[in-house]
Order: structure tokens, then sequence, then C-alpha cells
């Protein structure tokens, strides 16, 4: 990203973006001195997977209600990988991205067909197939799933049992697919993408494949979902349906637009909101997901744009 090629708005609007990002990364870095860096790294792993969501949503104007069957089935990968074929965990999470990315090809080529609700149909239905076969396959565990995953040594040196050196490998993954995600958003390919969301069929008339450019994008946030469904695996060793499970298709719908759709940073936030909720609100049971509904229909009502969505449209700016 050279802002050196970029107006002085847009350069500014960039540099906006780099404090931001800069100010994430401090967060990140020092909350382990006063918050459990497991709920953190759960925090970081959702907040991937969100931000997933959101090119495919918020960039490209496709929703998907299946997106939970990239979580999950490379969750799966990741974990059979590393307790049965003892690989190193980043093997492990590079091999769940690359059954992701696979599987988001055949899904997409299938689902891109169509638009609107029928696309977000049909992603639903491949969904509940993936979810029933990850049930029944033996190498799953079922109902128990894949428990016990050793986390093993990152390139054979860092053993990643110490939640330190987990929480370093966790957020090495999560800024670099952060830095991938505002890269493809700020390309010409983002670009394009976006136009295709405005006005489809102007974006056709201007000779562009739509098709292809939407395969590419739903590939793209497959894949990164596959990356925070691997690396989750990993740091809570364990691989289940609720991942794969159609509700978690519908919590990262919550979070990117409780954060804020079409923005780089509010998937962040939402899934820290919501991740947050989740564990203080324990306590609570089954009615957790009245007071997420509550909290969802209030962001609708008084916070349209999201939490980071309302903050950049008050102050004029991009986040």
């Amino acid at each position: 990203m050279n802002t050196n090629a970029l107006s002085p708005a847009a350069a500014k609007s960039q540099a906006h973006l780099w404090v931001v990002f800069a100010f994430m990364v401090a967060i990140f870095s020092i909350a382990p001195l006063w918050v459990y860096p497991i709920f953190l790294m759960k925090v970081m792993c959702f907040a991937l997977f969100a931000c997933a969501f959101n090119l495919l949503l918020g960039f490209g104007g496709l929703l998907s209600f299946g997106h939970a069957m990239f979580l999950g089935s490379a969750g799966y990968a990741a974990a059979h990988a590393s307790k049965i074929w003892g690989w190193n965990p980043e093997f492990c999470v590079l091999f769940g991205t690359c059954c992701s990315a696979a599987l988001s090809l055949v899904v997409g080529a299938l689902a891109i067909r169509r638009q609107g609700i029928y696309f977000a149909m049909i992603t639903l239905a491949l969904s509940q197939m993936v979810f029933f076969f990850c049930l029944q396959i033996p190498f799953t565990g079922g109902e128990d799933g894949i428990q016990a995953v050793p986390r093993g040594k990152l390139f054979g040196l860092y053993d990643l049992n110490d939640n330190q050196s987990m929480y370093v490998f966790v957020l090495a993954i999560f800024l670099s697919c952060f830095l991938l995600i505002w890269r493809v958003v700020n390309s010409p390919f983002g670009q394009i993408l976006k136009a295709i969301r405005e006005h489809q069929d102007r974006a056709t008339s201007l000779g562009y494949d739509t098709d292809t450019f939407k395969l590419i994008a739903f590939v793209i946030s497959g894949a990164l979902a596959g990356t925070a469904g691997a690396t989750k695996s990993l740091v809570f060793q364990l691989a289940s349906l609720t991942d794969v499970h159609w509700t978690m298709s519908g919590e990262v719908v919550l979070m990117t637009l409780v954060g804020g759709m079409g923005t780089l940073f509010g998937p962040v936030v939402g899934a820290a909101v919501i991740v947050t909720m989740q564990n203080y609100l324990a306590h609570l049971g089954a009615w957790v997901t009245v007071v997420q509904g509550v909290i969802f229909v209030l962001c609708v009502l008084a916070f349209r744009r999201g939490v980071v969505g309302e903050i950049a449209h008050k102050f004029k700016k991009s986040l």
C-alpha cells in the first residue's frame, strides 16, 4: 500500500488506518498481562473468522449462511494432521487452510450461480451436508470430536504447550491474515469486488467476468475462515461439531454486523464483543442467546452501521 501514489485525502485515510492498526497490535500485545491468554486467542480466532466473512459480505455483497463449514472442516483437518499424523503445527494450519480452500472452491462454483437469498440458501444447504458428513464419518469422532489434539512444536523448536508461545503464534497468524485482507480490499481486485457489490450489471457491461471475481473472493474468504478454524483447534486442542454447526454461521454474521459490515476493523470489534458476552455471561446458560438477540436488535435499530461503522461515519474516517 504505497501512499505516495495516492491523493492527499486517500493518503491521510491510509495513515489513519495504520494508526488504528498499530493501536490494535499494541492492545493484543499487552493484553495478556491482565487478560487470560486463552480467552484472547479465542477472540483472535473468531476475529479472523469474522474478517474473512466480512471480505465476502461487506466488500463482495455475498451473504453466506454456511461459512461454519470452512471453520469446522479446517479444524478437523488440522486436528487429524496433528494427532494422527504428528505434523508440526505450522503444517497443520496450512493443511487446514488448503482443505477449506478446496471446499470453498467446490461450494463457490455451485453457489455463485445464484444471487441474493438463493445464494444464501445454497450455502446453508451445503453447510448442513458438511455437518452431517462430519457427524457420520469415523475420523471426526462423531459427537465426541477429536480431543486431546497436541499443539506440537513450532518449526520443531518452540513448544506451543506454553501459552505464551502459543499466543505469539496465534497473534502472528491473525495479524498476517488481517494484513492480507487489507491488501486484497485495497487492490484493484478489491475495487472491482466493490463495484460488483454496488452494481453487478454495470460491472458486467464494463467487461468484467463477475462470476470469476466472486468465486475468487469466496475462495479467499473460505480459506481464511479455515485458517481461523485450524488455529482454533490447536489452541483448544479440540475439533468438534460446534464449529461446523449452522449456528456458528449465524454467530459470524452477528459479529460482522455488530462491529460494522464493510469496515476493516469492525469484525474484530464485533468478535471481541460477542466472545466476551459468551464468556462472561456463561452463567446465564441458554439466556446468552437471548441477550445476543437483544443486542443485535439494538444494534440494527440504533447502530445500523455497527460500532466501528458509526464511529467512522461520525468522524468521517475510513476504518
